[in-house]
């Protein structure tokens, strides 16, 4: 047996495992769909055993091809990681580094702060994926990841990024005219409130409340649900009810009397965001360059 060639053919199938689709695996390791396809048949053969259970619409290791998956697997993450840590050596940060934070955290924290550092360093990139979902970093093979303080996993390393935070409700001045104005979280349920649907459970997001440390979780209802942020602040400038949204989003807004706050005693500040990641991870020069731009030094 040729052991290079057998390793190639490892590799390969360690791609489709992971990615559970050759045309994302062949994209990944920068070759063929077709020669992909003809690789783990290859391998498969030798072995004797099929690894692969293949659909029209998905693919998915055999009983056999997750034995060898996390026999393997593990193993050329470590020589990833450590080719990766060879970039050390270079004059200049280099590599790339790929996130995965919610909205407006990327447009507030992550975006300001690349806009200025990336064009220093041309050998480091950064790819960001917007989710609002709680992601696994480590199996969806993320760099880091990016959350409020209190969403943190206790097992994971993290560096605060930004300033503490307070949520607002607001509404149009005609529909907080045209409507009793709510003096407690409760009185939200007599209101047309515009919802935020989070990917991780499928559910509607509970609006959440804090007074002299009474905390107050609200289910709402309202003709809207929305998973991004921009359609809810539209929303409720359009007079189409309450959205429950970061203050630092609407308070231009409210100084312009576009919008009207309520409940907002009801609002204490909370812990901001956070850069996490696993502690046992070798890290490069150039993401280590990245979280030190990152820090929160306020």
């Amino acid at each position: 047996m040729n052991s290079r060639g057998d390793i190639r053919d490892v590799i390969a199938f360690v791609a489709v495992a992971r990615e559970r689709s050759f045309t994302r695996a062949a994209a990944k390791i920068g070759v063929s769909q077709s020669a992909l396809s003809h690789t783990i048949r290859g391998l498969e053969e030798k072995l004797g055993i099929r690894l692969l259970t293949r659909t029209t619409r998905s693919v998915s290791p055999t009983e056999a091809g997750e034995r060898l998956l996390h026999a393997i697997g593990p193993r050329f993450d470590e020589i990833d990681a450590e080719l990766a840590a060879l970039s050390d050596w270079r004059d200049r940060p280099a590599g790339t580094i790929r996130i995965t934070a919610g909205e407006h955290a990327v447009t507030t924290v992550l975006w300001p702060t690349l806009a200025r550092l990336l064009p220093d360093y041309p050998d480091v990139n950064v790819e960001i994926v917007t989710d609002l979902g709680l992601v696994d970093i480590v199996a969806e093979r993320y760099d880091a990841g990016v959350r409020l303080g209190e969403q943190v996993a206790k097992d994971m390393v993290a560096v605060r990024i930004g300033p503490d935070m307070r949520m607002a409700v607001v509404g149009s001045p005609a529909y907080v005219e045209a409507h009793s104005r709510p003096v407690t979280p409760q009185d939200l349920t007599d209101h047309r409130c515009v919802n935020l649907r989070l990917p991780t459970y499928g559910g509607l997001f509970a609006w959440e409340f804090e007074k002299d440390g009474r905390e107050v979780r609200v289910r709402v209802e309202g003709q809207l649900t929305f998973n991004s942020m921009a359609q809810r602040l539209d929303a409720a400038l359009c007079g189409l009810g309450l959205s429950y949204m970061p203050e630092d989003l609407v308070t231009e807004h409210v100084a312009a009397g576009r919008l009207v706050r309520v409940l907002e005693d009801w609002c204490d500040p909370f812990p901001g965001y956070h850069l996490y990641y696993p502690s046992r991870r070798h890290h490069s020069s150039a993401f280590a360059l990245v979280v030190e731009a990152l820090r929160y030094r306020g």
